[in-house]
Order: structure tokens, then sequence, then C-alpha cells
């Protein structure tokens, strides 16, 4: 393959799972030879990995395309992941992009930048989402102490609110066998910390004899790995067999994070999820009764169409007495082909902002005595950057710590004593 273009510059928008592939992708063109600079320099090529979750999001990808284009006129604009695949015409539209890729060809990228068209045309290769059956694996490294590592794609569920199974197909995963030897690559690198990252990933297995749960006894002997993390895992495939052994680990976290969604039974049933708020709140129970250190995290959802204040007063006083850690609050976002978009009792924009701006203020609550809990007592911190003078990491019930301390600590594990509650951040002392 030959190509007069030599500086490449990529840009992830969305979820760690993007971020797994914009690396994998990223290292398909420094083995041939192409050099990587960031997103805000000059660049011959510019990639960006698009997220389609919200109309933010699309918006977002579109900033970026003639942002690029104005850094540099001569350069070509690749455009790849969700929005491609689901809005491909609607990005061929817009000036100055010369490639969009789907699902299927976004690995298939550097063989594709030879037929890019110098005329203007842009090229569009995108696959009927139906026909898309390969899992492609991927991991993230080198640009921090921990590593995405994609264990698992697509979703077979069928939310009324989401697009990412139109996005990104049906669920699949690989084999463990395959799985580990992935891992073991990672294992090979810098990082210490994994994070298994998917769209479903406790589907992990779906159609074979296998399963998450088989998965994360054999990463447990993973050598040259210290932590791993379950990034986000359903409630209903969150399984007692999961709590108890990541409970006595020694490698995975005591670090959940779970989707919510709506604490209102009503809502989550017009949402299309597949568990009651009973289920979700005996998940958090069962984790919290064997650990009572384990950081829980939440997803939720406020606004979804037919949401009345009831509705949203049940989610609010239903997390309110969980023992959660934190939020992450997503304002319901109308997205075209979902079922949800049909629904007419449309939640005001105004309500969906104040709803969102109480979820925050719980999760800040949240949060804070959450970390107060641990104040006076020691920690081990797996420490990951350096800001305002002081080296900062994350401990292994994922609070974030800062303290005074040589840069050379950087990707080191260190015990760490919990003195002071910033907020957002602890002081700590080695």
């Amino acid at each position: 393959m030959s190509t007069p273009t030599k500086r490449v510059a990529f840009h992830t928008l969305g979820c760690k799972l993007n971020f797994s592939e914009t690396a994998t992708i990223s290292r398909e063109f420094l083995r041939y030879g192409f050099e990587k600079v960031d997103y805000k320099d000059k660049a011959d090529i510019y990639v960006l990995n698009t997220c389609s979750v919200t109309e933010n999001a699309d918006k977002e990808a579109r900033r970026l395309i003639r942002q690029a284009k104005r850094r540099n006129p001569e350069s070509a604009i690749a455009v790849i992941g969700c929005y491609a695949q689901l809005k491909p015409n609607d990005i061929a539209a817009i000036d100055d992009v010369d490639l969009v890729l789907g699902a299927e060809e976004k690995f298939n990228l550097l063989n594709h930048l030879d037929s890019i068209d110098l005329n203007g045309r842009t090229k569009v290769i995108q696959s009927d989402i139906d026909h898309i059956h390969t899992f492609m694996p991927s991991y993230s490294f080198g640009e921090r102490t921990r590593s995405f590592l994609k264990i698992q794609d697509g979703c077979n569920y069928t939310c009324s609110f989401c697009t990412i199974p139109m996005a990104r197909g049906k669920s699949r995963s690989d084999t463990i066998v395959n799985t580990l030897r992935v891992a073991k690559e990672v294992s090979e690198t810098d990082s210490r910390e994994i994070v298994l990252t998917g769209v479903n990933i406790g589907d992990f297995g779906k159609g074979s004899n296998e399963t998450f749960f088989d998965l994360i006894q054999q990463l447990e002997q993973l050598d040259g790995i210290d932590r791993i993390r379950i990034s986000s895992i359903e409630p209903n495939l969150l399984t007692n067999d999961i709590i108890n052994f990541c409970a006595l680990s020694e490698k995975f976290m005591p670090h959940f994070h779970i989707p919510l969604q709506s604490g209102s039974d009503k809502i989550l049933s017009a949402m299309r999820r597949r568990y009651k708020r009973e289920l979700y709140s005996d998940r958090v129970i069962q984790i919290k009764q064997i650990n009572p250190d384990a950081c829980i995290g939440v997803d939720v959802i406020v606004g979804f169409p037919g949401e009345t204040d009831d509705d949203f007063l049940d989610t609010y006083n239903f997390l309110n007495e969980l023992d959660i850690s934190y939020l992450h609050v997503f304002t319901y976002s109308e997205r075209p082909n979902t079922d949800a978009i049909k629904l007419r009792e449309v939640v005001s924009k105004e309500k969906r902002t104040e709803r969102s701006k109480m979820l925050h203020i719980l999760s800040d609550k949240k949060r804070r005595y959450f970390q107060d809990q641990f104040i006076g007592k020691n920690r081990p911190v797996l420490f990951e950057t350096m800001k305002n003078g002081k080296i900062r990491g994350h401990t292994d019930n994922y609070i974030q710590v800062q303290v005074d301390g040589d840069i050379n600590l950087i990707n080191t594990i260190q015990p760490v004593s919990l003195l002071k509650n910033q907020g957002t951040v602890l002081d700590g002392e080695l």
C-alpha cells in the first residue's frame, strides 16, 4: 500500500469501547510508518471515531470535522464509528468529508485510503448491520496506566431509547482462549490495569457454552496485570457468582458500574429494560453485604417520554435510599428510528434540565458520603497522572486521590493514607 500522507490524527467520541477500537486502528497506522499527532495539530489525515448515543454527540462530530479542515485544508478526513453506521449520508453531505466507513469496514480504514476520491466525492462504505457477525478484538494502551480491553460487541436487547443495536449489530464475542491471548498482549505492555469493555459484556459467550463468569475466572490467572475492572454490566446479568467471585478476587477491583436508567417500574417497562427496580436493589444489597467498601456507579436517564413528576420522584427517592457511590446522569435525547421517539407524552426540555440538576446534586452528595467513609484509612492507589504539582490516581475502589510525590511513582501502586475530602478528589499522603 502506498500513500503520500504520513501524519495522522485521531479523535474519539463516546464510550470506552470506542477508545479501545481507535487505539487498535491507530497501531495499524504506526505499523505502516505513519506519524501519529494530536488532533489539534496539523495532520495529513484526520480520523474521527464517532458516537451517536445523543444529539450532542452528533453535533460534536460535525464541529470536529470542520475544525480539522480549518487546520489543514489539504487534509483527508475519515469518519468511522456509530454515527457513520447510522447516518452515513448525513456525514457525506458535510463539506470536506472524504471517507465514511460503517461498522464492518472501520478496521479496514488503511486499505480504503488509496480509494479516496481527490475530485471531492465522498466515498461511503456501509454494510447492513444485520449482516455483521464478526468480532474484532481491540485494546488501548500507551496513553494511560490502564488499558480498555474489548471483550464483546453489539447487543440483542431492544431498549426503546437506544440506537446501539442499529449501530453495532447483534451481540458477539470471541472465545475465552482468544480473549486470553489478547489480554496477554496487554499484560506485556506497561499497563497495570485492564478495564473489560463492550456494549453488553455480561452477554459474553452468547450462543456458545462459555459465559462471562467463565471468562473472569480465567482472567484471574493472568500474569503481568495487577488490576481488572468490569466497566459496566446489566443488573439482570450480574449474578451472585460474579459478585461473590469479585469479592474474593485479588485482581478484580471492588467497583461495579450498573445501569439503572429509571427507578420507576412503569418507566423501566416503557424503556423495555429487562428487570424491575427490586432486582436492582437486590444486586446493590448483595454487593454491599459481601464488601461494604465496594464502589457502585449508576447510569440513569431523566426525561424519558411519559416520565411524570411522580415517576421522577420514584427514581430520586429510590437512588437516595440505595447505598451507591455516584451517578452518571443522561438527559433523554430523541434518537431517530427508535420506538421511544413515537411516544407522545414528551417531557419538556426545561423539566429534563431541572431533573438532571437534581440528580447531579444527589450524585455529588452520594460521592462525598462514600468517600468520607475512608478518611483516615489506607487504600492502595495506582498513580496515573501529574496535575498541579501533585500525582493523581485511583484507589482499588475507584476514589480519585492526589498526593505530593515524585513523577516516577506514576504507573506504580502505593499505599496511601486518605486525609481530606476535596469533593472530586481526596488529599492523601504516601
